[in-house]
């Protein structure tokens, strides 16, 4: 029987990923290094400011319509939030997260000994109920959210609520973290102002090349208020000196050539398949589950029916050669017993059809 990884977390320990390979423009980025090499080799491979590869910023910044100083990159989206931590949080301090959250923020955060107060996640964005009642009882130091396609419920922030949190934030003096990785992969629907364009002053937008081009490049960037760019800046200094720039020329290079446009659409074109293969087989295998049904990204998440839990499921679903990942990682302060995270891009049409068929005898077997 063929083992089937639905889970990126399970693919990246196999050493697959969960960027399919298929995706990688490799002919692409061959001829951007050798291009880019001939230009700013040299300072490619000298120190250089710990804002980044100059060129890429300035690139970077005529693509979000913002100033340079407005700019910051790194190795990977994930180090910013290093950064971020570094310089805000004292252990005890309050962070607020969506629930669930992305795990490895969340391992960052209490790395820090940050105590971390989770805002529950609804179909179309954080309870704004919650989160105002959560304000009136702490002073976070920021709230982190996810409002594209989340990692990992796969749910969008309504246009409403992101005007509400924008509000809110301006109201309550609090700094918004918008982590974007997945908001180019929409695959249908209308897309929805970022937090950055509603509340530029109040929000840190990030995201990364990472789904776009390839996880190797770890190329990550953040927009914000210039002097917290700066202080961020200092603490990437402190941390590395400067990040590497041989990667950020690289994609540099390839975007300067106009690359990016025509390499989301082949991703649209070949994930957007895969998403609606998961979602018609949860429909026919699992008609009493709960799933998110998203217009993106790259996970659906579930809600297994009243009396399953998720950890009985992914026993019965070893034994069917189907390898499923821990949801309570997800959740900050506890909570997600009855929660599946299932990315669905790393698998063909039909391996995701074998695989909810696989999940539904397991449910089953667990009820």
């Amino acid at each position: 029987m063929k083992v089937l990884v639905v889970d990126d977390h399970t693919l990246v320990r196999r050493g697959i990923g969960h960027v399919v390979r298929e995706c990688f423009p490799e002919a692409e980025v061959i001829e951007a290094a050798g291009a880019v090499f001939k230009v700013h080799g040299a300072a490619m491979l000298q120190y250089g400011p710990s804002l980044g590869f100059q060129p890429l910023r300035e690139w970077l910044a005529g693509w979000q319509g913002v100033a340079l100083d407005r700019v910051l990159t790194s190795n990977g989206s994930l180090q910013l939030i290093e950064f971020l931590c570094l310089r805000m949080l004292r252990p005890g301090d309050v962070v607020f997260t969506e629930t669930p959250s992305y795990d490895r923020t969340l391992t960052l955060l209490r790395r820090h000994g940050a105590k971390i107060v989770g805002i529950p996640l609804e179909a179309d964005g954080p309870d704004i109920a919650a989160l105002e009642a959560a304000l009136k009882s702490h002073a976070p130091k920021f709230f982190y959210t996810i409002p594209d396609f989340q990692n990992p419920a796969g749910a969008t922030c309504s246009g409403a609520k992101r005007r509400q949190i924008a509000d809110l934030a301006e109201r309550h003096g609090l700094l918004i973290v918008e982590d974007a990785p997945y908001r180019l992969l929409r695959y249908r629907g209308r897309e929805e102002p970022t937090l950055y364009e509603l509340a530029p002053e109040r929000t840190l937008h990030m995201s990364s090349f990472t789904k776009l081009i390839a996880p190797g490049v770890r190329t990550g960037f953040m927009i914000g208020e210039p002097k917290l760019i700066a202080s961020l800046a200092k603490a990437a200094e402190d941390t590395y000196i400067s990040p590497g720039y041989v990667a950020q020329g690289i994609v540099y290079e390839w975007c300067r050539r106009g690359l990016l446009p025509p390499q989301i659409e082949r991703l649209k074109q070949l994930y957007g398949p895969r998403l609606d293969a998961c979602l018609a087989g949860l429909a026919a295998y699992m008609p009493d589950a709960v799933p998110t049904r998203p217009d993106g990204g790259f996970f659906v998440s579930l809600t297994l029916p009243d009396g399953v839990l998720a950890s009985a499921v992914r026993t019965e679903a070893a034994t069917r050669g189907l390898n499923l990942a821990d949801g309570l990682a997800f959740f900050p302060d506890g909570g997600g017993e009855r929660f599946l995270r299932l990315p669905f891009c790393a698998l063909s049409p039909a391996e995701i059809d074998d695989g909810v068929q696989r999940l539904a005898e397991s449910v089953q077997a667990a009820s």
